[in-house]
């Protein structure tokens, strides 16, 4: 059994922690975009009948366009893109997986539950997070050479240029894209895995009927159709995430790394820096293994003024 696993989010628990309600609570500890996606008007049989194969291919069609997807490779929507995180380890014998970190540690827990070995210069496997979470780091494709290959790529939808979508035609590879980041609709649990067909025909196998709830596939349909809604985003984020760097540069944090929808900071005490939010009722995110690092995620427009009074 995978022990308790370190994660952004859980106001309820700063609640618990520090007082207030959960209105009071600014939580900056995700890297979700604080300004999401305007939910369209859905009808009523998007509740309540099974969602239709014809809605599934329809966003499927669509996220392959959006992202521009090789021909030979093959889109699955899946129910967010930890669902596919879970279920991929078990789709190849278990052997030796290389991830390097730090890193999101979901990845870790799904191998180490189906049999994995985690290891230094595996052979067998090689999961990549595609800007790195947290350090926002990125790889080069020369890199990705073993012969089963995960790319995820849930927070690079702030910065397409750098994606490596091109690889996911490749034998043993696949790419994931999650829609509840970059559109701010983390509730909805929409992701895709994309890439060698023979994988993600074994994926769509284990994730049995009607994986994608009828109101994700509506709404993830509108918002892949969406490209003009997607530039302009972009643009607000790296501005709001200039403006964030900024405050704490100011207030004698150092900027060493993120993406445009979360910003890791070098401060002398982060667990201090979290007490000092806390206190007014701002949630960042610390974490265990780097007592000088402190994440925090954009507030959304009404977010500003209670962060900068915390300064």
């Amino acid at each position: 059994m995978i022990g308790p696993r370190d994660h952004g989010g859980g106001v309820d628990a700063a609640v618990a922690r520090w007082g207030g309600t959960r209105a009071d609570w600014l939580d900056l500890s995700t890297g979700i975009n604080p300004v999401p996606y305007p939910l369209p008007d859905l009808s009523p049989d998007t509740w309540t009948d099974l969602p239709d194969a014809a809605a599934v291919t329809r966003l499927e069609h669509l996220a392959r366009a959006f992202w521009r997807v090789p021909q030979d490779a093959a889109v699955l929507a899946v129910p967010g893109a930890s669902a596919a995180i879970a279920q991929l380890p078990r789709l190849r014998p278990a052997g030796r997986v290389e991830i390097p970190g730090p890193t999101y540690n979901e990845h870790g827990a799904a191998f180490r539950l189906a049999g994995w070995d985690l290891t230094e210069n595996a052979t067998d496997a090689l999961v990549a997070v595609h800007p790195n979470n947290p350090d926002g780091l990125t790889w080069e494709a020369d890199r990705l050479d073993a012969p089963f290959v995960i790319l995820d790529e849930s927070f690079c939808d702030t910065m397409p240029e750098a994606s490596l979508i091109r690889l996911a035609a490749r034998p043993g590879t696949v790419v994931l894209k999650s829609f509840g980041k970059f559109w701010g609709l983390a509730g909805l649990r929409l992701g895709f895995a994309i890439g060698d067909p023979d994988l993600i025909g074994d994926l769509r196998e284990a994730l049995g009927p009607w994986p994608v709830a009828g109101p994700a596939l509506s709404i993830g349909a509108e918002a892949l159709a969406d490209p003009q809604w997607a530039d302009d985003t972009r643009a607000r984020l790296a501005q709001d995430a200039a403006r964030l760097d900024a405050l704490l540069t100011a207030n004698e944090a150092e900027v060493i790394g993120g993406t445009t929808l979360f910003r890791l900071y070098r401060v002398s005490d982060a667990a201090a820096a979290q007490e000092h939010l806390a206190a007014h009722r701002i949630l960042g995110r610390t974490f265990p293994y780097a007592d000088d690092w402190l994440r925090l995620g954009l507030p959304g427009p009404d977010g500003w003024t209670q962060l900068e009074g915390a300064f």
